[in-house]
């Protein structure tokens, strides 16, 4: 699909929105938390499915997570430091937008845990993803409050837009599963990156190789 209106230009005030698993870091975090429950393989095939749009994706986190049920959340700290790395380009990308009055949001059908920490380390202006529950430092095997899912994330960037008064001919977002469509296709410029083929089809630009700084070319100066 080709976009009809010019793509948004870094010499005005912009909004950039990503997803955070296998867009803004390497891998989906959890399936890596599974990972230490040995059922990585288990719960990375319902993660596939979801991301291709052949299952719902706010069901098949309830499912996912409910496997999760027992695990010491000190363990996640664990998979933060030893699983988790910024997709390359990442940092040149987030720094070179705020260079230019930018803002920079994290949408993520993952976990808060991840997304705070990324946020504090990456100076990001805005984060929204799901609650894991923890009682007496365990996980209880459910999501706290409303799931974060597509039209979540849509609704996210078109809410901050609103509120830093940034026309929507400004927003960039990025991401590669089913559940980052509507984000993908509201924004003005709506980048799959590395996507699934479902996703690549629909959505305006795509990026099947490479770092994720590419975004920069595609924008006007």
């Amino acid at each position: 699909m080709i976009n009809s209106t010019l793509p948004p230009t870094l010499a005005e005030p912009g909004i950039l929105f990503m997803d955070m698993d296998s867009t803004l870091i390497q891998c989906e975090c959890i399936d890596e938390i599974a990972d230490l429950l040995g059922i990585k393989s288990k719960i990375a095939a319902i993660t596939q499915r979801a991301m291709e749009g052949k299952l719902d994706f706010s069901a098949s986190l309830i499912e996912r997570v409910a496997l999760l049920k027992g695990l010491d959340a000190a363990l996640l700290e664990q998979v933060y430091v030893e699983r988790i790395q910024l997709t390359d380009g990442a940092e040149n990308l987030i720094n070179t937008v705020k260079k230019h009055g930018w803002k920079v949001g994290l949408v993520s059908g993952g976990f808060t845990y991840f997304t705070d920490k990324l946020q504090t380390r990456l100076g990001l202006d805005f984060v929204q993803a799901n609650v894991l529950g923890i009682e007496n430092n365990q996980l209880t095997g459910k999501v706290i409050g409303s799931i974060v899912d597509a039209q979540s994330k849509k609704e996210a960037l078109i809410a901050q837009a609103a509120r830093w008064h940034i026309p929507m001919s400004q927003t960039v977002a990025l991401g590669d599963g089913a559940n980052d469509l509507p984000m993908l296709t509201i924004a003005n410029m709506g980048i799959a990156f590395h996507a699934k083929p479902a996703v690549q089809a629909e959505a305006k630009y795509v990026i099947n190789s490479g770092p994720l700084d590419q975004t920069l070319a595609l924008l006007r100066k």
